[in-house]
Parts: structure tokens; sequence; C-alpha cells
């Protein structure tokens, strides 16, 4: 039995006081609800004073990208081991990455395995353009960015990771894949290749959000599709309705 997971990507948005203001205000309802784990995904500048907010809960706390190298010349960027005082997951590969910062399947491979190496839980995203899904190229494209990013990692590895199939189509858009078009697109390009690599048993392990334009209202009805365990939520993360959309997944 997959538990369910909903985590909230605050993008760029949220000062750290704002963002510790925001965490008080729905901690209390969100550790109210159990049977599924809880993350917020701050800004980095706002990473450690929202950990510490939440350092008597069981909310999560991630990061919304890392680098791959340990150390470096690699200016503006954050490696694992600073993450992992503060977080327990990090997004990697989200769709606006791989779009405005040229984010490869080679780099978010790298990134997965470094995470994975300082005991963070990647949350990799793959998801297709509206262009792709209307020539029929979802299921080819959205197979191939989940077996580059999970190349080379042990079924046992695979197994402890998140994915978070993001249709780039509804991201911010308000627009979003019906709940029945989401779990079958995960079931076969996601959970299907998965189990090509690593085994039926690996692939049953491990947990598939959907991600674009979910909200309190329509959570309910992507969690009830067998292939789907959580979200990856965008907007709706920002608002304090984040507990009721937590609820409703439930």
């Amino acid at each position: 039995m997959r538990t369910p997971i909903i985590a909230g990507n605050w993008k760029m948005n949220k000062t750290a006081e704002e963002a510790v203001a925001f965490v008080r205000e729905i901690r209390n309802g969100l550790s109210q609800i159990k049977g599924i784990d809880k993350v917020v995904c701050p800004p980095f500048i706002a990473i450690p004073a929202v950990a510490d907010a939440l350092q008597a809960t069981e909310i999560g706390v991630g990061a919304q990208n890392m680098h791959f190298a340990e150390n470096g010349a690699y200016t503006g960027e954050l490696a694992a081991n600073m993450l992992t005082p503060y977080c327990q997951y990090v997004i990697i590969g989200h769709s606006e990455r791989r779009e405005y910062f040229n984010e490869t399947d080679e780099g978010v491979n790298k990134k997965a395995k470094a995470a994975l190496a300082h005991g963070l839980t990647p949350i990799i995203c793959v998801g297709e353009s509206l262009a792709q899904n209307e020539a029929g190229e979802t299921q080819a494209f959205v197979s191939g960015q989940v077996r580059a990013a999970l190349a080379g990692l042990t079924a046992e590895q695979v197994a402890s990771l998140v994915i978070a199939y993001e249709p780039i189509w509804a991201i911010g858009t308000g627009k979003s894949a019906s709940a029945a078009q989401a779990g079958s697109i995960i079931g076969l390009s996601v959970r299907g290749p998965i189990a090509e690599m690593f085994g039926e048993d690996t692939a049953q392990k491990v947990r598939i959000q959907y991600g674009g334009s979910a909200n309190e209202k329509n959570i309910a009805e992507y969690m009830a599709q067998p292939d789907i365990d959580g979200a990856l939520v965008g907007g709706a993360s920002l608002k304090a309705s984040f507990v009721e959309l937590v609820k409703n997944a439930v």
C-alpha cells in the first residue's frame, strides 16, 4: 500500500517572513490529517526558517532544485549536503527548469543520483507539451523521460523516490488533464517503463503524483485513480485552502 503524498511547490513566491507566517497558519490543520505525507517546497531563502517552524510536526520540507555536484564553481547553485540539514525532499527536473534553464534528461539523472546519495527523496518531474499531446507523442516522450531519469539507479533507490507527471500544458493555465486521462498516462508512460526496467514489484512501490492545476475541488477525482498517489501542487499550495486540498486527497 503506497502512502499518498501531496507536495506544494511554491515556486518564486513568498519572502522568508511571509513563508514562516504561512506555515504557522496551516501547520496545525495539516498536522491533523493522517494517512498522507505532506510537503512544502519554499524558495531557497526561506527553507531554514520554514524547517524551523515545522520542526515539531510531521510536515516535510523540500527544495525546488539542487546541483548534482558536491561543491565547486557553480555560482548561484546549492549542493545536496547544503539542503540536508533542512530538507527531506527535492524537486528535480520541473518543466520550468527544463524550459527556462535548459535542464536536460542527463542532468536530471545526475541530480537524482546525488539527491539519493545524500538521503534526500527526489520528486522527479516528467511531462509533455500540448503539441506533443495533440500529436500522440505523449507515451513515447514521457516514458523516455522516465527511462533517462532512472538510468543507473537500483530497484531499491527507484522504489524510494517520487515521480510527478505534469502535463506542461496544464501547469498554471487553469487547464487540467481529466482524472481518467492522467491515470491512464501515468499507468502506461510512467509506471509501465519502471516495471520494464526494474520489475513490477518496484513499479508498484513508486509513488506517482499528478501535477497541473490540481486544487481542493478536483483532487479527489485524481486520487480515485489507482495509479495516482498524490499531487505536486503549484498555485493552490500558496493559499490556506491547501489544508482542504490535502484533506480531500485522503
